[in-house]
């Protein structure tokens, strides 16, 4: 004869599954503590190598701690704007969160270019910054070029690197043609 099948046989055992739980959610807090510590100890690493808090202050010099931006630091010393302006006065919005959001972008993007190698030599301004520089001179000259700026809001206008493409860095081409 057959033993009849009791209830508690029947049934998955309950206590194993719960069992499983705080193990995965402890192998997964690890794991993530893990990955978290090694990213934080490689970022504060590579800014503590790379001098990453110099890219904080307004001193131009940290600007050439990247070896492709020397020849554009030595342009500025021979500059005309080098008594009136740093890299952050031309290259950086002049309102709080646009600097710093700014500073954060190029940051990144400029360390990952840099460290991967992946970046045209002689290196470009791109369209985003180029717009930002353009806002810069405005911002100190707006009493002299008022006159050429656009009736309409968002009119064209001519870029003013197109005609003082080395008031910011003596002796350098701006590569600007054109109404870029």
């Amino acid at each position: 004869m057959s033993e009849p099948v009791t209830q508690a046989a029947a049934t998955p055992d309950k206590t194993s599954t719960k069992a499983k739980q705080p193990r995965i959610v402890s192998m997964l807090s690890v794991l993530c503590a893990v990955s978290l510590g090694v990213l934080g100890g490689l970022g504060a690493f590579t800014f503590g190598y790379g001098d990453g808090a110099s890219y904080l202050s307004n001193n131009p010099a940290s600007c050439a701690n990247c070896h492709v931006m020397q020849e554009h630091y030595d342009a500025w010393i021979n500059s005309s704007h080098r008594n009136v302006a740093t890299c952050n006065d031309c290259h950086l919005p002049h309102d709080f969160a646009g600097k710093w959001l700014t500073k954060g972008d190029n940051g990144f993007f400029h360390s990952l270019a840099f460290t991967t190698g992946d970046f045209p030599e002689p290196i470009r301004i791109k369209a985003r910054n180029r717009r930002v520089t353009q806002s810069a001179c405005l911002h100190c000259h707006a009493d002299y070029v008022n006159h050429m700026l656009p009736v309409e809001p968002g009119g064209e206008m001519q870029l003013c690197v197109h005609c003082h493409g080395d008031v910011g860095h003596a002796g350098r081409e701006s590569g600007v043609s054109g109404r870029e």
